[in-house]
């Protein structure tokens, strides 16, 4: 642990439950520290973390916090931008003179004395960090992770090691969190514009990845998506390199894809290592894999290793997670919430099941975005063969006049569609004559999963009856 930090035993989350949060919490927890925190719901994520040890409740107010977190001298409050402003414990803890700390902040001054592979980018971080962390933790080389997804292969996002200098971290882009970073290898997945509540142009945001770059430690390595609108500002010392399915430093030949698999030839500047074959057969997840082997190999994976860490890997809980597959119904979840992301899992899913109809729910992600991409989201969504469309999940926003999911759903292209309520959703797909249905959004839509699951189960099971 960091020097700054060590003064501290007490640590309290505003916002526990946030998937980078909660991977913070659970490495104090692992340090023995004592864990406490607020936020909104209840789920099943803060479920685990109060069985881990976390003292956790979900009301507002400074009179539920537990009396050793007010001890201001050995505790550290931790927050995210995502807290609102008037939040009265975080106004408590400020007024009274804790020490606050962002949740970017405190990643940064826990990776400061490791060999830190920080992966940023609009879209795809998440399945590459996970990548890499799997393709390090299977090798000899291992590594610590804090991952902004529950990872199937370990159900945690937290992963730590005993013997690796190698820490792998998600580098957010909002708020400009990736800049409390230093990384040893940095990859850049993609840098199409969002957050621009924050950034306020397309031109702020990708400056933003540029500056990231130039905290690239000397002796360090780029990994950058080949054709990015990102111009690299690292020391001349730091090596480039270029990645993409089938050009650049990096790329795939030889590709085959048929009967559920995907294998392919990884050509990189050191030499080819043959038959990669992908654990999630998602074509996307082949340009995520040259990614995420190229920093593999950097750090000194072997080509044996990577071989089996890459059929090994089954991804991302809400990363193209195929929760149900019967002969007559696939049901897809994806934590999609840019219409890129939309178009690329959209066409992902086509490409797997080219004869079949596809439905999809989404779920838009708060209102600065749908105010500023609802054309975009509409022509994603117009890929789709049905579209069910949900209200807008606010988040940390207030509402914005005259923005609903209206404004998306009017543009949507596909004949076949329907806008709802979540509550009407259940209803809605019982009634629907159902091949593949993909439910996409970074809201609570995820709630929703397991009833979803039963329905579509049952559907299936009387489609077996009546044949």
């Amino acid at each position: 642990m960091n020097e700054s930090m060590k003064q501290y035993s007490n640590y309290y989350f505003i916002g526990i439950g946030g998937i980078g949060m909660s991977n913070l919490a659970r490495y104090f927890l692992a340090e023995g520290k004592t864990v406490g925190g607020y936020d909104r719901v209840q789920t099943p994520l803060t479920e685990t973390l109060e069985k881990e040890g976390a003292f956790i409740h979900y009301e507002d107010n400074i009179d539920a916090v537990p009396r050793q977190f007010f001890d201001r001298e050995h505790t550290l409050i931790v927050y995210t931008p995502a807290v609102p402003s008037t939040h009265s414990e975080l106004n408590f803890f400020r007024s009274a003179g804790f020490m606050l700390m962002k949740r970017a902040q405190v990643l940064g001054e826990i990776t400061k004395l490791s060999d830190a592979i920080c992966v940023a980018g609009t879209h795809g971080k998440t399945t590459v960090s996970g990548m890499i962390a799997h393709l390090l933790r299977q090798s000899h080389v291992d590594c610590n992770a804090f991952l902004g997804g529950i990872s199937k292969n370990y159900n945690s996002n937290l992963l730590l090691s005993d013997k690796s200098r190698i820490t792998v971290v998600e580098a957010d882009e909002y708020d400009r969190s990736f800049h409390w970073l230093r990384p040893w290898i940095a990859v850049i997945t993609a840098a199409d514009p969002d957050h621009l509540d924050v950034y306020g142009s397309m031109e702020a945001y990708r400056e933003s990845f540029e500056m990231f770059t130039s905290l690239i430690r000397p002796d360090g390595y780029l990994i950058l998506k080949k054709d990015i609108a990102v111009m690299p500002r690292c020391e001349s010392t730091v090596q480039v390199f270029t990645y993409s399915e089938n050009k650049g430093d990096f790329h795939a030949e030889n590709t085959r894809i048929g009967n559920g698999e995907i294998v392919f030839d990884f050509v990189s500047p050191f030499g080819v290592i043959p038959n990669i074959q992908l654990g999630v057969p998602v074509k996307i997840n082949i340009e995520n894999a040259i990614a995420a082997i190229a920093a593999a190999t950097l750090s000194g994976v072997n080509p044996e290793e990577v071989h089996e860490a890459m059929r090994t890997f089954e991804g991302a809980k809400r990363r193209f997670d195929i929760r149900l597959k019967t002969d007559d119904i696939v049901f897809i979840d994806d934590y999609a919430h840019h219409p890129k992301e939309l178009a690329e899992s959209i066409d992902s899913i086509k490409a797997l099941y080219p004869t079949k109809k596809i439905t999809g729910v989404f779920q838009p992600h708060l209102y600065t975005r749908t105010r500023d991409f609802f054309e975009d989201f509409a022509q994603s969504l117009s890929k789709l063969d049905e579209v069910i469309l949900l209200d807008i999940y606010p988040a940390r926003e207030e509402p914005i006049k005259g923005v609903t999911s209206e404004i998306i759903f009017d543009k949507i292209t596909t004949e076949n569609k329907v806008l709802c309520k979540k509550s009407e959703l259940l209803t809605i797909l019982k009634d629907r004559n159902i091949e593949v249905l993909v439910t996409l959004g970074a809201g609570d839509i995820d709630r929703l999963l397991p009833d979803i699951e039963k329905l579509l189960k049952e559907k299936s099971e009387r489609n077996h009856t009546v044949l």
